[in-house]
């Protein structure tokens, strides 16, 4: 049972870093379950209030990293609020309809056109927004994964 038990929570943690490049998968969630089923298969014990609170505390963190890195990237680069929603809706549909290369084309494209039928900015203008949504998408994924690492990295150090 010990072995069923890790390979779930090692499974929860990969699925985890899986929702960084599919954000239709919740990965914090799927982290945090590995905890749970650690505390089920094994003990609760050694995840003492001191865990649990630094944990939620950095899944806040991660929620605001995330958040502020995609608004930063577009606004940083001339986008609109327009802009910033095309690009969170290229990246929930771009990773299924372009596989592998749909995490980055996604949210550009999304941004693009957003800029310009939306908003109606010239195509520099809006090539412009989606470099920035690209810019934020990636420098928020990078904030993830930091954040995530350490979230099992003081798991492990709490086991």
């Amino acid at each position: 049972m010990e072995v069923v038990g890790w390979i779930l929570v090692i499974a929860c943690f990969i699925i985890s870093f899986v929702g960084l490049i599919y954000p239709i998968i919740p990965g914090v969630l799927f982290l945090l379950g590995g905890f749970l089923v650690y505390g089920l298969f094994f003990s609760f014990a050694e995840l003492s209030w001191l865990f649990w609170t630094s944990e939620i505390i950095f899944v806040v963190i991660l929620f605001v990293a995330d958040s502020v890195a995609n608004a930063f990237g577009i606004k940083k680069f001339g986008g609109s609020t327009a802009g910033m929603w095309g690009s969170t809706i290229g990246l929930l549909i771009g990773p299924f309809v372009i596989p592998v290369l749909g995490i980055i084309v996604g949210p550009f494209l999304g941004a693009l056109i957003a800029e310009l039928m939306v908003e109606r900015r010239t195509f520099g203008e809006a090539v412009k927004s989606g470099v920035g949504s690209l810019v934020g998408f990636l420098t928020s994924t990078l904030a993830k994964a930091v954040i995530q690492i350490v979230m099992i990295v003081v798991f492990f150090i709490a086991i």
